[in-house]
């Protein structure tokens, strides 16, 4: 299911989607939810694994780059 939605685009934000429609054979809406979509997956919370490990060595000790072997 789809629901309309207005949005203001700048000048150039909407030259540049209809260019991109354009070349690719799509919608200006086609491009606008992928553009979301991309956005949305950027923000997903990270990945079950990462979190099921996040602070599992707190008594971690890293050396200093001074001490790093730069061979």
């Amino acid at each position: 299911m789809s629901t309309r939605t207005q949005i203001y685009l700048t000048d150039e934000q909407r030259r540049r989607i209809d260019e991109l429609a354009e070349s690719e054979g799509v919608t200006m809406a086609e491009i606008i939810r992928r553009a979301v979509d991309g956005y949305l997956d950027d923000q997903a919370e990270p990945e079950p694994a990462l979190l099921a490990t996040f602070g599992a060595a707190p008594d971690l000790s890293v050396p200093s780059r001074d001490e790093w072997d730069r061979g």
